[in-house]
């Protein structure tokens, strides 16, 4: 279906306003030095731990040498720093050093600011229909195809806001569904990620999540159990992303950080009914240490310890 000289006027004339209202042709964007792309990126910096700089030229949509060349411009200046990840020695992480935070706090305040500012001029109805309206017009452009997000490679990163929500949300919906689990079961996956969340040793714990095209496929947790013992937790891998070797990708990775942070042994916990599960752990190296009838989750089950040797 062709588009209309009039649909595309429209679409420009909405842009030329909007970026005049958020001052977007200014010199420095909210009253600072930066531009609209440093300040875009040290929005990423500031809310994405362990991001690099490939996985965020990619998600921005930037050019790697003018990215490249900015993250430089933000090194001299003392507000980005790089440390080498620990389980992919050719991986670098990016993040903004203390003074990078100093500055950025201000930016972040003042566009606050300024969206309370316009959505305040707005009376209730007229605010819900703008709200409402820009979800539309995200989800619209942003939401591929089934077939394009087949096509799109799986990304694996760290945790970041609201992927607890999710762990919890899902590990309750899909193991209701499958095995018949009650909200026993959800009430234990909160209080471990709540545990993770408030306890968090980064440089010896970590989450993963999977993802394509921005939507959730997949998790695994690795938390400490002792100064040389630590437990893989809360496997998960979406009923869509199954039978591609996902599940084995997240052991593998929680595998690989558990030897470079230095543990001997790690285990696990599950289910003998849970044979997918069971098969990739059995694949991976794991051996069955002990198991104990329990009732849990509104189910009679059979708990399993399992453990492999690092």
């Amino acid at each position: 279906m062709s588009v209309s000289a009039a649909e595309i006027g429209l679409v420009r004339a909405f842009n030329r306003d909007y970026t005049r209202r958020i001052g977007v042709l200014r010199d420095g964007l909210l009253d600072s030095p930066y531009s609209l792309t440093e300040v875009r990126v040290m929005y990423e910096l500031a809310h994405r731990r362990g991001v690099g700089a490939a996985e965020l030229a990619t998600d921005l949509d930037l050019d790697r040498g003018y990215l490249s060349r900015l993250l430089k411009r933000f090194e001299r200046a003392g507000v980005l720093r790089r440390t080498l990840s620990v389980n992919d020695a050719r991986r670098w992480h990016l993040a903004l050093t203390a003074r990078g935070r100093k500055a950025f706090a201000p930016l972040e305040r003042r566009s606050q600011q300024q969206m309370r500012r316009m959505l305040s001029a707005l009376d209730p109805p007229r605010r819900r229909t703008v709200l409402n309206a820009m979800r539309s017009i995200q989800t619209s452009f942003a939401a591929p195809s089934s077939q394009q997000r087949q096509q799109q490679p799986i990304r694996f990163r760290s945790h970041r806001p609201g992927d607890m929500g999710w762990v919890i949300a899902r590990h309750g919906e899909l193991y209701a569904a499958q095995f018949g689990w009650n909200v026993q079961f959800e009430a234990l996956v909160a209080r471990i990620a709540g545990q993770f969340l408030h306890k968090l040793d980064s440089s010896r714990e970590r989450c993963w999540i999977a993802e394509r095209a921005g939507q959730r496929l997949g998790c695994v947790f690795l938390v400490a159990a002792g100064r040389r013992t630590a437990r893989l937790r809360l496997l998960l891998v979406e009923p869509e992303a199954r039978g591609a070797g996902l599940g084995r990708e997240l052991i593998s990775r929680c595998i690989e950080f558990a030897r470079v942070a230095g543990y001997r042994r790690l285990g696990l916990w599950t289910q003998h009914s849970l044979s997918a599960a069971r098969h990739l752990y059995i694949e991976a190296g794991f051996v069955k240490t002990s198991e104990r009838p329990h009732h849990s989750f509104g189910n009679d089950l059979v708990g399993e310890t399992w453990e492999l040797a690092l």
